[in-house]
């Protein structure tokens, strides 16, 4: 998708993403933030997705994913709670529950390019590049890590 690209609706936002996630493993981004309320509206259950996830996943790269919780990962995307557990060493994964999930953040962040979804409700939101609205991004991202405590571990310890 290129920059500063509009998309409108569920179908566009997943289609949206796809690209997304493959443009970070085809330009090989060395960072990938991902964030959502609860990422159920996102493709992450999917073959392809994984596939670009780990073709991604490789030498000292790193990805963060912030959420106001996981549970709807764990219940619908199964291929992705695994590609966490492989990457494990790769993934950090925080839930910001401060505010209600509707002044969550949904995007893509990488190095010089982000999907911002604005509108959480209809999925509309934009493709960006320009210098200036990705700081603002990525220190509106910050603002919330800061607050943030780990989640989703890629093992669970039972007895």
């Amino acid at each position: 998708m290129p920059p500063e690209e509009a998309f409108d609706g569920r179908l566009a936002f997943a289609d949206a993403l796809r690209l997304a996630l493959d443009r970070a493993a085809t330009e090989g981004w060395s960072e990938l933030t991902l964030c959502d309320p609860d990422f159920s509206d996102w493709p992450l259950g999917e073959r392809a997705v994984t596939e670009s996830l780990n073709a991604w996943a490789q030498s000292g790269r790193r990805c963060v994913l912030l959420a106001h919780h996981f549970d709807d990962v764990v219940r619908r995307h199964a291929r992705f709670v695994q590609w966490r557990q492989t990457w494990s060493h790769r993934v950090e994964a925080y839930a910001w529950r401060e505010a209600e999930p509707e002044h969550m953040l949904s995007c893509v962040v990488g190095p010089a390019w982000a999907l911002h979804c604005i509108d959480l409700k209809w999925r509309r939101g934009v493709c960006i590049d320009a210098p200036q609205r990705l700081l603002q991004l990525r220190e509106a991202i910050a603002e919330r890590l800061d607050r943030a405590r780990p989640a989703f571990a890629a093992t669970t310890l039972g007895l």
